[in-house]
């Protein structure tokens, strides 16, 4: 069967503007495809927000608790979430198809773990690739084959792919926690410092590049190579790209350990993050690396630095980063002994991080395995012990 056989409504949003109307500073959750990442929890950092009335206007595109959102185009074509009671009343637009399953016929939770298999996501793909613009319509959509057990068999695949997840959210939310206290703690220090110095003082900046494109020998190897696409929260551990030894030894890119500071100069500029495994890095990014600084240390001296630099941009593009704007940057020096104190505290938490998301790599893989032969019968659920 296919997936029109088992909703009550597969639709789409429209942007506000286009019908005269505005987005607001706060109100109605409006969201777009950008919050769609990995996992079934919808990012809420990145909502926009409508009037009631604007919402009310946009009637067809009421999102309802339970509804599955799926990406139609560009970079986060084929990305889902799930509308829980902590995101309606909600809407979206154009970009973002809203699939509401019929639950006297599925599972929608079973609908959505369908479509995040890997085989669907290679389908849609190869549909969109038929357009100049990466994008799938409604009808495409509506078109998706998919494969119906029983609905106690459902409920059981549910039950076991949810607990794999459920314990992946919590690990994320004992990251961010535990970040946020290491985060708090390093800015009462950082604030009470009387030592103002360079950026550069205390962190070497080194650089990146790219193995030649064309040459396959360089590429599709064992070893991670960072683009601004790759930056973890804050660990990365996959790469989109990966090079080979051959690759490495030809291109200005070291390789460098686990917590280097990456932050990304161009495209996606700003962003911060920590090397989780050995890795290299293209020209689109900066490696920091203490001169005789602790490695959390300049991160959350990164952290100050990049702020500092955005809101200076403040009215202008923010276009890119320069070693000249870190050279020129000055920041507060903790004081030997408060960075002696923040690193017994901070230490314990970043391992506990890093082991977390460790956890959550593992997890994940087994979920992916798991996923397309629970879809397809090959492995009996009754038959798995997490």
């Amino acid at each position: 069967m296919t997936l029109k056989d088992i909703t009550t409504k597969i639709t789409k949003g429209t942007t506000p503007t286009s019908i005269g109307c505005k987005f607001e500073k706060s109100g109605i959750n409006f969201i777009k495809s950008e919050s769609l990442v990995d996992g079934k929890t919808i990012d809420k950092s990145k909502f926009a927000f409508i009037s009631e009335r604007t919402h009310e206007r946009l009637k067809r595109s009421q999102i309802e608790k339970n509804d599955i959102l799926f990406s139609m185009a560009g970079m986060f074509l084929g990305k889902t979430g799930i509308a829980t009671a902590e995101v309606v009343p909600a809407n979206t637009n154009q970009a973002v198809a809203i699939i509401r399953v019929d639950d006297t016929k599925a599972n929608y939770e079973y609908v959505y773990y369908y479509l995040n298999q890997k085989s669907v996501i290679h389908t849609i793909n190869t549909t969109s690739a038929q357009s100049a613009q990466p994008n799938i319509n409604l009808k495409q959509i509506g078109e998706i084959k998919i494969n119906l057990p029983d609905r106690k068999k459902q409920d059981q695949i549910v039950s076991l792919l949810s607990a794999i997840d459920l314990k992946i959210s919590n690990n994320v939310e004992i990251n961010d926690n535990l970040e946020q206290q290491a985060a708090a703690l390093f800015s009462s220090l950082y604030n009470r410092s009387n030592t103002e110095v360079r950026y550069t003082d205390l962190i070497q900046i080194l650089g990146g590049g790219t193995p030649k494109t064309g040459e396959t020998a360089y590429w599709n190897g064992n070893i991670a190579f960072f683009t601004p696409k790759d930056v973890g929260a804050p660990y990365t551990f996959i790469t989109e790209k990966t090079i080979t030894e051959e690759g490495l030894s030809h291109c200005n890119s070291r390789l460098y350990p686990v917590n280097t500071v990456f932050v990304t100069a161009r495209g996606t500029v700003g962003k911060v993050g920590l090397s989780g495994v050995p890795m290299a890095m293209n020209q689109s990014c900066y490696a920091l690396v203490g001169k005789e600084t602790h490695q959390l240390l300049v991160y959350f001296y990164t952290l100050k630095a990049v702020d500092r630099l955005k809101h200076k941009a403040s009215g202008a593009v923010f276009d890119a980063i320069t070693t000249r704007d870190f050279d020129s940057e000055q920041i507060m020096k903790l004081s030997d002994d408060d960075a002696k104190a923040f690193l017994c505290v901070a230490e314990p938490m970043f391992q506990e991080i890093l082991n977390n998301s460790i956890e959550n790599l593992r997890l994940s893989t087994l979920r992916d395995f798991l996923l397309p032969k629970l879809m397809s019968g090959e492995i009996d659920v009754s038959s798995v012990q997490i």
